[in-house]
């Protein structure tokens, strides 16, 4: 089974422009090769693969020399990312790939190979980089595969090695409803459970728009290509890093619990890029962060044999008893409470979606597309 590591890299300031250096040059590279497989696609109508690219790529070096100043397996990869990315497009798990900008927030090269981790001297030996010093904050065992070097638009370098344990993941066995929990996420409450508790949202960007309004206005004072905006800038963007990480650590031991504590867990698919168009919601649905925490219960579930269940993004969860099934067609988004006319019992409107989120994955509901005649009211 292949898992991640993540650690902090501390490199010195000749290895700074060196891991620079590498950034610019795989930037480069994976931008020549775009241009060159959109316009062969687009005059001869011929897709190039990643293997004419890389043959391609030695006439390249000398034309630019430079570029045999970094790791030549690097360069590779990146043409590899390339047809990566042209292949998630193809199969519509992506949108097209564009020119990568060289100012982005965050850039990145990938190691295949001939490097050497030193756990005991706290280092990382990158070819043409040399050791760079690491904080292993956590162990790892397995065979070394391919490794990602990192730098944030707060100016942090981190490395993520790619390890196969040897391990299969266990095989989920089949869910038991005493054991199952069903997930309702909100704005109100981050996340509403069908046992009835509550997490609170803790609203990390809404609690920091204050100090980062302040910086922000700052920043645009600065003038610019100056080294006192650079400054400006550099706070702004740690501003936002820090942001990020509270969301990914309060996000992180949420779905380990949850993970932990149940045997099986059912969540509803969202159409988060539908969502954030409503212009009242969009800054908080971003802040939630829903995605990220969705893909956390999945890797953490097939991690430890869990199952996750999920059902379709137009279930009636809130619209529904789920005493007795009736419909409520009527409901709006401001109603937090309700109560059915058919059995009486008073609803919150959270708690009655996860029960629901529950019941519908427990019985294998799922709707694909969103249903053109209206669901019948009544009992059910």
């Amino acid at each position: 089974m292949l898992r991640g590591y993540r650690y902090r890299l501390y490199p010195t300031t000749e290895q700074k422009v060196l891991i620079a250096k590498h950034l610019g040059c795989c930037r480069f590279v994976y931008n020549w090769a775009l241009v060159r497989k959109n316009m062969a696609y687009q005059i001869d109508g011929v897709s190039l693969s990643a293997y004419d690219l890389h043959k391609r790529l030695p006439a390249l070096k000398e034309e630019h020399p430079w570029l045999k100043e970094v790791n030549s397996q690097s360069l590779q990869q990146s043409i590899n990312h390339l047809a990566r990315a042209f292949m998630n497009f193809v199969e519509g798990r992506a949108e097209e790939p564009t020119l990568k900008r060289k100012h982005s927030p965050e850039q990145s090269f990938t190691v295949p190979q001939h490097y050497v981790v030193d756990s005991e001297r706290g280092a990382i030996q990158l070819p043409k980089i040399g050791a760079v010093k690491t904080v292993f904050h956590r162990p790892f065992a397995g065979k070394l595969k391919s490794t990602t070097v990192t730098r944030t638009s707060a100016g942090r370098y981190f490395i993520s090695i790619l390890v196969d344990d040897g391990k299969k993941p266990p095989v989920p066995v089949a869910p038991i409803p005493e054991q199952t929990v069903g997930i309702d996420l909100g704005l109100t409450h981050y996340a509403v459970l069908s046992t009835g508790e509550k997490v609170a949202n803790p609203k990390h960007l809404k609690n920091s728009q204050q100090r980062l309004a302040v910086l922000q206005r700052r920043l645009a004072c600065k003038k610019k290509g100056s080294k006192n905006r650079n400054k400006a800038r550099l706070k702004v963007a740690r501003c936002h890093q820090k942001i990020a990480d509270q969301r990914r650590d309060f996000q992180h031991q949420l779905s380990s619990r949850l993970v932990r504590e149940n045997q099986a867990l059912a969540v509803e698919s969202l159409n988060v890029n539908g969502m954030v168009k409503n212009h009242s919601l969009a800054q908080a649905i971003s802040d939630a962060g829903w995605g990220t925490f969705c893909s956390m219960l999945a890797y953490k579930c097939r991690e430890a044999g869990k199952t996750l269940l999920q059902i379709g993004m137009y279930e009636p969860s809130s619209k529904t008893c789920s005493v007795c099934g009736y419909r409520k067609a009527d409901l709006t988004l401001k109603d937090r409470e309700w109560t059915c006319p058919d059995c009486r019992p008073p609803h919150d409107r959270d708690i009655n979606a996860a029960i629901n989120i529950k019941q519908f994955a427990l019985s294998g509901a799922e709707r694909a597309v969103e249903p053109v005649d209206s669901l019948p009211m009544g009992g059910g």
